[in-house]
This record gives C-alpha cells, sequence and structure tokens, in this order.
C-alpha cells in the first residue's frame, strides 16, 4: 500500500525550542512548517502542534511533566493517532511517551527515513534506506523493546519492515553486514562507470541543493530529460546521469543528487554517501537554490555544512538562482562558497543560455578558437586535428592549409606554432 492508498494518520507535530543561536538546530517556526511538509509528504494529517520554551529536553520523555499532561489531553480532543517530535528521541524516550498518552510515537529521523523508505525505486536506493533504518533503531531496541508488532503499521514502520525489526540484535547486526557488501558491490560498479567516464574524457557537473529547489526540473531544462519533477520534498532519490555536449565539442556528464534538509538522519548521510560521491567528485558543482524560499540563507547553510561533510572537492561551485520568475532581485548577494552567480528560471527557461555560458567556462578542458597555418609539408599534422579536434573552417590557399579549429590547453600547447592572427 502506497502514501496515497493509506488513510491518513492525525498528528500532532512536538518540538523543544532552545533558543538556540543557530536555528538550524533548533525548533523554529521554520522547522515546524517544514515538519508538517514532511509529514504530508509521509501522508499525515496534521491535527495540531505543540512546542515548549526550554533550555533542552527532558532525558526521561522529552518534554516536561505538564506538558506531557498536555499533550495526552490533546491526544484525546484531536483524536490524535501519532506524535512526530521534530528532535531524534531515544528508545526510553518513545516508549515513556507512548506509555502516558497510548499513541505511537517517532521522531523527524524517522519519519525521513520513512519518506525515503518509500521513493527509493532503484536497487541502490532500497539497499541504502533499509541500511540507515537498521543503524538507526538498533541503539533504540532497549527502549522500544523487541516485540514491535505492536506498531501495527503506519508511518515509520516501512522499509525494512516489522518482521526484521522484531528480531534480536544479532540478526539485525547480521543484515547490516550483508547491506554493507551489497552496497560496496553496487560502490564498485559506480567507480567503473566513473573511471569510464574519466577515460572518455568526459567533464561532471553535479546539481545539489536543498530539496524542493528545482533541480530535477533544471536538469530536464539541460539535458532535454524527462526525469520525474514535482512540487514536492524529496521527489526524486536515486541519482540520475544524463550527458550534455557543449557548445565547443566536449562531452560532459550532469548528475542529479538526492536533496538535502535541516536535521538529515546521520546514518542517512552515511548509507547515500556513495550516491553522493557523485557530487564530491564532480568538476563543478551546481548549487541550486530556491532563490523564492524565505529561508534561503538557511537551506544555503545547510547544504554547505553537508557538501563540507561530504569532502566536495570541486575547484568551482555556481550558485544557480532558481524561480527567478516569482522571486525577489537577489540584493545583496547571498554569502556561500561559489566563484560565479547566475540567476534562473527552470520553469520558463529564463536564464539557461547564460548558466551554460558560465558552466563552459567553470568545467576543465575549456576550447577556444585558434586559427592555423600549416605548410603543406605538415598536412599530417592538419589531418589528425581532424580526428580529434573540432574543426570550424579550413581552406586550402597557395600558403598552405588555413584552419579554424577549437582547442583546449592541452591541444594548443602543441600546435601553437603554427598559430596566426
Amino acid at each position: 500500500m502506497n502514501i496515497e492508498e493509506r488513510q491518513a494518520e492525525r498528528a500532532i507535530l512536538c518540538g523543544v525550542h532552545r533558543d538556540l543561536p543557530d536555528p538550524v538546530n533548533d525548533t523554529t517556526d521554520e522547522t515546524v512548517a517544514e515538519l508538517r511538509e514532511l509529514a504530508k509528504t509521509a501522508g499525515a494529517e496534521v491535527v495540531g502542534v505543540m512546542v515548549q520554551n526550554k533550555d533542552h529536553p527532558e532525558t526521561a520523555a522529552y518534554f516536561g511533566e505538564g506538558k506531557l499532561e498536555e499533550l495526552r489531553a490533546a491526544v484525546a480532543e484531536l483524536g490524535a493517532d501519532l506524535l512526530i517530535f521534530d528532535d531524534e528521541l531515544t528508545g526510553s524516550q518513545i516508549r515513556n511517551i507512548e506509555d502516558l498518552t497510548g499513541v505511537r510515537v517517532i521522531d523527524r529521523s524517522t519519519l525521513i527515513l520513512d519518506i525515503f523508505a518509500s521513493r527509493a525505486r532503484s536497487k541502490e536506493g532500497k539497499i541504502q534506506v533499509e541500511l540507515a533504518q537498521l543503524r538507526y533503531n538498533l541503539p533504540r531496541l532497549v527502549g522500544l523493546g523487541t516485540e514491535l508488532s505492536r506498531l501495527g503499521g503506519g508511518i515509520g514502520t516501512r522499509g525494512p519492515g516489522e518482521t526484521k525489526l522484531e528480531s534480536d540484535r544479532r540478526h539485525i547486526r547480521r543484515r547490516i553486514e550483508a547491506l554493507e557488501e551489497q552496497l560496496r558491490e553496487v560502490e564498485r560498479h559506480r567507480d567503473l562507470l566513473r573511471n569510464r567516464r574519466d577515460k572518455d574524457g568526459a567533464v561532471t557537473a553535479a546539481l545539489v541543493g536543498y530539496t524542493n529547489a528545482g533541480k530535477s526540473t533544471l536538469m530536464n531544462r539541460l539535458t532535454g530529460s524527462n526525469i520525474f519533477a514535482a512540487d514536492m520534498l524529496f521527489a526524486t532519490l536515486d541519482p540520475t546521469v544524463r550527458p550534455l555536449e557543449l557548445s565547443d565539442g566536449r562531452n560532459a556528464v550532469i548528475v542529479d543528487t538526492v536533496g538535502f534538509i535541516r536535521k538529515l538522519p546521520h546514518h542517512l548521510i552515511k548509507a547515500f554517501r556513495s550516491t553522493l560521491e557523485e557530487a564530491a567528485e564532480a568538476d563543478v558543482l551546481l548549487h541550486v537554490i530556491d532563490a523564492s524560499d524565505p529561508e534561503m540563507q538557511t537551506h544555503i547553510a545547510v547544504a554547505d555544512s553537508l557538501l563540507e561533510e561530504l569532502g566536495c572537492k570541486a575547484a568551482r561551485t555556481i550558485a544557480v538562482f532558481n524561480k527567478s520568475d516569482i522571486a525577489p532581485p537577489l540584493s545583496p548577494r547571498p554569502r556561500g562558497r561559489y566563484t560565479d552567480y547566475v540567476s534562473v528560471s527552470a520553469a520558463t527557461g529564463e536564464g539557461l543560455d547564460r548558466l551554460l555560458e558560465v558552466l563552459e567556462d567553470a568545467l576543465p578542458g575549456k576550447k577556444r578558437e585558434v586559427s592555423l597555418l600549416f605548410p603543406y609539408s605538415d598536412s599530417g599534422d592538419a589531418a589528425r586535428l581532424h580526428a580529434t579536434e573540432v574543426v570550424l573552417e579550413e581552406e586550402y590557399t597557395n600558403l598552405g592549409i588555413k584552419m579554424r579549429i577549437l582547442a583546449d590547453e592541452s591541444v594548443y600547447s602543441r600546435i601553437k606554432n603554427w598559430e596566426i592572427q
């Protein structure tokens, strides 16, 4: 049964606002709004929100005693059957809250993992999600107990499934080891494909950015593809690779990666590392940013932090401010690790010509026009250029073979003796 077919669970969103200097890791109006969207994406109906102002969550049951009583009353009044917490919970916290309220409890990480489990289509994606879920649940088995059949299905139970989670720790560890080996095999295959692209001389640009920034729509525009794109969180999970021929004849590859989100579960980052390495190994990063979102700066900070954690080595990062057709003008330029800035609308195509120009300049091996004159005694050198380079014009004159070609720096160093103005 998929998200759309399943009866919606009635959820109350819960969090503790600590007034942290870094709002990315706090519970704020913005994180609650995002949690609401995540719940909606998973198929839940949000019927209430409860946030406590407190220096830190309580160790035993997250909320203080008074707030827990309020929560129990709200569950009964609103007919809620699911509580979703904005922070990671321990197994004992989940058990204590469930015992008091009588309804099922999940946290933000479980919710995100559940969405990933419902969206994963490829074998690799399914392995990564199951691995992340098992790693996440293993240390929580003490609090949850090994009898998890009481969950009875619903959000947070997709992926590895109840029968696997009812198994003991040893079985789960064996399953984790088996999944890790399967993932290593997938990674070896991915490395072979990447090495083949390198041998073919293809340069790579990776689309990265916050979820729902428009990466897939931009990918479709740039490459003429038909990748699924929708106005929803994590519309696509599996990495997509498409060829792009540049105007100077170079072969480029565009890679669309999974979207980022604040408080992304650590185990999910670890499981998806092989996928995200496509970004880490790319020659250029296209950081797609929703310029119409009031939380734009926060989204930039989240993406930059995750890119740093992944060890992205791209020499150049282009900030692509998407949705320019509905966004206010950029002033001043947002902070970030960027070498270039471009405003585009993937929906209308506005600014794409400029983006391609900037991308071609940023990718290694850029070719430039060179005019050459080969004496007929060097006609063999001229002929060899036809086999490897883009020849724009050729003319046989009294002085020799006149050519105009596109050449990168390495080719230019070999032919510069024949260059003419």
